[in-house]
């Protein structure tokens, strides 16, 4: 495999060329979602981004943390969108909490998805079928 950037390379980072400078919403692998303002980019999809902010969801409630100049590694990027600044971001019934609050529900969130997944592994010597 070689190191240098393909055409598909290229086509790539010319159409995030139209998001410099613009608040953007990046979907990363392992599901994290970061907002912030696109200031650089590379033929790899690194991206730069100032003011960014993790956005913590889990149920109804949502934390925005602070991250600052944030660098991205472009093979970690699922999706890349602008967001309309002239709309609102989160429905209403969103609530914002602090950062404590939303690692204590993101935990909660894991318990409860670990046990669901080991009650799950002890039923199956059952087999009702």
């Amino acid at each position: 495999m070689s190191s240098w950037a393909g055409p598909e390379d290229v086509f790539l980072s010319t159409s995030l060329a139209s998001y410099l400078d613009k608040k953007l919403l990046v979907l990363l692998r392992d599901g994290r979602k970061l907002l912030g303002i696109l200031r650089s980019f590379d033929q790899f999809a690194n991206a730069v981004l100032e003011g960014a902010c993790e956005r913590v969801i889990v149920g109804d409630l949502y934390c925005d943390i602070h991250l600052g100049l944030y660098v991205i590694r472009g093979e970690n990027v699922v999706l890349i969108g602008e967001l309309d600044l002239e709309r609102q971001e989160l429905p209403t019934h969103m609530i914002c909490v602090s950062e404590a609050e939303i690692r204590r529900a993101q935990k909660a969130e894991r318990d409860a998805t670990d046990l669901k997944g080991s009650m799950r592994k002890r039923m199956e010597f059952l087999d009702l079928d």
